[in-house]
């Protein structure tokens, strides 16, 4: 049983499927909504061009939760890498070897920052994940690192 047609059917497309653009992007926000009495910032009209700017994903800038959570547990994860590497880094430079040795552990104050995005309650969930971030690759660094050094001390 054969469910084509024996002639091609001719169908127009639907503009609501087109591509988005920022010249029809902005036809169609003007013609929904009024432009307001006060008038817009230039902020506003940036992210209403950011939004419709090549058919982008407009959902990253309206805080989607998988948006948060990404970036927090990336965040963590840099951060464990990058603040105690950039601070030795910055005191090798800057002071003598012994005493850039005495001040690294210092960089402890540092996770101050987390526990201060945990405290904030808008800024909870992001730190959460941050602090997710953090332990996971802590617990990752470490326990690789026991097990390479388990390894080598028992081939000899």
């Amino acid at each position: 049983m054969d469910t084509t047609p024996d002639r091609p059917v001719a169908t127009t497309p639907d503009p609501s499927h087109e591509p988005a653009t920022a010249e029809a992007s902005r036809a169609r926000t003007s013609e929904v909504e009024p432009p307001e009495p006060g008038g817009s910032s230039r902020a506003d009209e940036a992210a209403q061009e950011d939004e419709g700017a090549g058919g982008g994903p407009s959902w990253w800038h309206r805080d989607h939760p998988t948006f948060t959570a990404l970036s927090g547990f990336f965040t963590g994860l840099l951060f464990l890498i990058l603040v105690p590497g950039v601070y030795g880094a910055v005191l090798n430079a800057m002071v003598a070897y012994d005493t850039a040795e005495r001040l690294f552990p210092y960089v402890l104050v540092a996770l101050l920052v987390p526990a201060v995005l945990l405290v904030v309650p808008r800024t909870r969930r992001f730190g959460r994940y941050m602090a997710l971030g953090l332990v996971s690759t802590a617990v990752v660094v470490l326990g690789v690192g026991g097990l390479v050094l388990w390894i080598l001390v028992a081939r000899g």
